[in-house]
């Protein structure tokens, strides 16, 4: 025999499970070869979006000019979200709500962009992150896209021409996704770090196969779960998940 109130308990279960929020993105602090990381889980069901300019085509430039543009809904998290020029315009490729800004890019010798290979993140019904050549291949549909440059992890491996010993360390960031598009985890590091050192975190620590340099020293993140929304000079795309 159920105990009195039982049916009410079962009937609050249900409401608390498909009615109330769930945390959009997951935070956390983690250290990994004695070098300390923020790093932060998104799942594909998530409302991911990338921002660049508002409605009038002025460029936002930071994380509270994009949640200017929210009109009230809540920016759970941000970065950072590929190379850009002097003007802010991206480097490569560049989605927003199905429209192409920017054509996919070889990358032309640009910095590290023309670090080959490089690759984009596709956000659709799937988050992947693609090698630029198979991403050509596919022309997945995306709802947004961003191409940055150098891939950190290819197919499980490490990018040929990262270097164990190698002496350039800067403040990085970079987004990784699983084998069935469902999660993306997105890393900054909180202390310069090797283009090997990122790439390892992703592929040995993370254990994603696929994964995507964002950009270097001007790094940004916006984590409000961890009461981080880091400051500095404009940026060019930002990714962000609005709840």
């Amino acid at each position: 025999m159920k105990p009195p109130g039982w049916n009410f308990i079962l009937c609050l279960t249900a409401y608390l499970a498909t009615c109330l929020p769930a945390n959009a993105v997951t935070c956390t602090d983690i250290t990994y070869q004695n070098i300390p990381y923020t790093i932060c889980e998104v799942s594909a069901r998530e409302d991911i979006r990338l921002f660049l300019r508002t409605p009038e085509g002025h460029i936002l430039g930071g994380f509270d000019a994009v949640e200017r543009e929210l009109s009230g809904a809540n920016l759970t998290f941000a970065m950072n979200a590929g190379m850009y020029h002097a003007d802010r315009r991206p480097v490569g490729h560049y989605v927003e709500d199905g429209v192409s800004y920017a054509p996919l890019s070889d990358g032309g010798g640009y910095g590290n962009f023309g670090l080959l290979p490089n690759g984009v993140f596709c956000i659709s019904d799937r988050l992947q992150v693609w090698e630029s050549t198979n991403f050509a291949a596919a022309a997945p549909d995306c709802r947004f896209a961003t191409q940055s440059g150098p891939m950190l992890v290819i197919d499980g491996n490490l990018h040929p021409a990262f270097l164990p010993d190698s002496t350039s360390r800067y403040i990085r960031n970079g987004v990784g996704t699983d084998q069935d598009g469902g999660r993306a985890v997105f890393a900054i590091s909180n202390f310069p770090v090797t283009f090997y050192e990122f790439a390892e975190l992703f592929r040995n620590h993370l254990g994603l196969p696929n994964a995507l340099f964002l950009d270097g020293n001007v790094s940004r993140l916006h984590a409000p779960s961890l009461g981080r929304s880091d400051m500095g000079r404009l940026m060019g795309p930002i990714i962000g998940v609005v709840d």
